[in-house]
């Protein structure tokens, strides 16, 4: 197997005494990773290429088992609660302890030196160390992969220790179970254990640089973004299972990334190298750029099913999970940006699955608007995101990502509001959720109509629409757009019970007032303004 081995070893990297026999596979490329992987028994190749691989119990984030370190550095600059939870110092020492011993005793690591960030000047260095070779290879996809010439002198900022057979102990370690996701700042060290789930790693680095990039002026962003035919820049935000991946994979536009970004003075900049996909009913149809790349060598699939015999995918079949994914290369997308960057942004989207289906499928929104509905962060938490969700669940999400921004919301609700300000950003909400009636009533938005209603306002004709305002949201929506049915565009008009609807929209309206109350004392008049209110609609004559 290839070796491009640096000068910084293992233990230079970490800052920390590390004594190994290891044998240490140094940025192995991707078929080496696949031949290892497959050696190893870690996961089976499928006929047409990709490495298909199961996570075990873990098929989604485990969101109570994540922690930051609590000391003089964080004590002030991390927003503590819910999302990020303490983890005093003493904990982390020994917690870290035991991971370089369990480290050391390993026969086998494979590390790669990956980039977080495609901009040269706001990226982080990071080694990822594994006890998978699949891992290694997920991380590899996952992250800006160097150029060889970079390699040799690689000095990491940050270490990743990924062990899916570390146990953790929670008395010693200050944790809630076996299972542990750690991040100290101090010591520029992020530990995983307990978990083969492959996107503890990603979402750790975006953590990462939402915590490193605020003070600098770059807004941390979880979102995708793409690039028209004119050179207009597109944001897409949204949580998983919201579009964001499909509604960024257009073949009309040029794709920066599919989750997670930044947005610069003179730029918005993809923090991966690669894109992490939902597979669950995924339809060469419906979303043909991701599908094409479930049959392509070096493309991990976890947790899809798999013939044994002929090796053949069911992308229908949730046995292993709701929440299967794909982790391939972003440059497995054919009109994906060479750079991973484009111009700073034209239009604004903040996608919802509304579970309530109240919401239009799209709206324009002014700056005030956007602020409130980014600081809201309302969506429905998809079945198999998260370990328990199993179907769909209202929620409000801050900055449309809570559980990866370490400092307070208003830090990236200031920053994205500068932002807007400065570059003139049309703002949209679009629903990808409910229509016809809430969750177990109505039906999925056609994603045609989605579509549909995305490009008229991504080339600038849905501004010249006609256009209504929402009597309980405030905001500004179309009446009507060539190719979608107008009945369509009115939610309340979708449902058969307008009672229903009205009680189900004034439900909605004070969850948003409710949530919105933490926020209320760090924003402007303005903002305060924006909050819904519901409005008597009456039925006509």
């Amino acid at each position: 197997m290839s070796q491009r081995v640096p000068a910084i070893g293992l233990a230079e990297g970490l800052g920390h005494d590390l004594h190994t026999n290891a044998q240490v596979h140094w940025n192995l490329v991707a078929p080496a990773l696949v031949e290892a992987a497959v050696a190893r028994e870690e996961g089976k190749l499928a006929a047409d290429g990709p490495l298909v691989v199961e996570t075990g119990p873990h098929t989604g984030r485990s969101v109570k088992d994540r922690f930051i370190v609590r000391n003089a550095a964080t004590e002030s600059t991390v927003w503590w609660g819910k999302s990020n939870q303490a983890m005093d110092p003493a904990h982390f020492a020994a917690l870290k302890t035991d991971f370089l011993a369990a480290l050391s005793a390993k026969e086998t690591l494979f590390v790669q030196d990956l980039f977080g960030g495609s901009q040269p000047s706001h990226r982080v260095k990071v080694r990822v160390i594994n006890e998978f070779a699949w891992h290694n290879l997920f991380i590899r996809n996952m992250l800006v992969r160097p150029e060889e010439r970079e390699l040799a002198g690689f000095r990491p900022d940050y270490t990743i220790i990924d062990l899916p057979s570390f146990r953790a102990d929670p008395a010693r370690h200050g944790c809630r179970s076996e299972t542990v996701i750690a991040v100290s700042f101090t010591d520029r060290l992020i530990l995983i254990g307990g978990t083969r789930y492959g996107g503890e790693m990603k979402k750790s680095v975006f953590s990462l640089l939402n915590y490193l990039l605020p003070p600098t002026g770059v807004m941390p962003m979880h979102c995708s973004a793409n690039i028209g035919p004119k050179g207009d820049t597109a944001i897409f935000f949204g949580l998983s299972g919201t579009g964001k991946t499909t509604l960024s994979a257009d073949a009309t536009r040029t794709l920066i990334g599919d989750d997670e970004h930044g947005w610069s003075d003179t730029a918005v900049f993809n923090f991966e190298g690669g894109c992490y996909a939902k597979m669950i009913r995924l339809s060469a149809e419906a979303e043909p750029e991701i599908f094409a790349v479930t049959k392509r060598f070096g493309t991990v699939l976890e947790n899809v099913v798999m013939n044994a015999e002929a090796r053949t995918l069911d992308l229908d079949d949730p046995t292993l999970a709701e929440n299967s994914r794909g982790v391939y290369p972003i440059n497995f997308i054919p009109n994906a940006s060479r750079d991973n960057l484009g111009p700073v942004p034209t239009n604004m989207i903040f996608l919802t699955a509304d579970a309530y289906g109240v919401m239009p499928p799209i709206a324009k929104l002014t700056p005030d608007q956007a602020m409130y509905h980014f600081l809201s962060g309302y969506t429905a938490r998809v079945a198999g995101t998260e370990i328990g969700v199993v179907e769909p669940d209202a929620t409000f999400s801050t900055c449309f990502g809570a559980p990866f921004m370490p400092r307070h919301p208003s830090v990236y609700g200031n920053l994205l509001k500068e932002r807007i300000a400065a570059g003139g950003v049309d703002c949209w909400l679009v629903n990808t959720g409910w229509t016809g009636g809430k969750y177990g009533v109505g039906h999925r938005m056609p994603i045609k109509v989605t579509r549909a209603l995305l490009n008229a306002a991504l080339d600038g004709s849905l501004n010249a629409a006609e256009f209504r305002t929402d009597p309980n949201f405030g905001f500004q929506v179309p009446v009507a757009v060539q190719g979608v049915d107008s009945t369509i565009l009115d939610p309340r008009a979708t449902w058969f019970d307008k009672q229903a609807y009205d009680a189900t929209a004034a439900e909605l309206v004070d969850k948003f007032v409710d949530n919105f109350a933490q926020f209320a004392e760090h924003v402007d008049e303005g903002v305060r303004q924006a909050a819904p209110k519901v409005t008597k609609v009456s039925e006509p004559a």
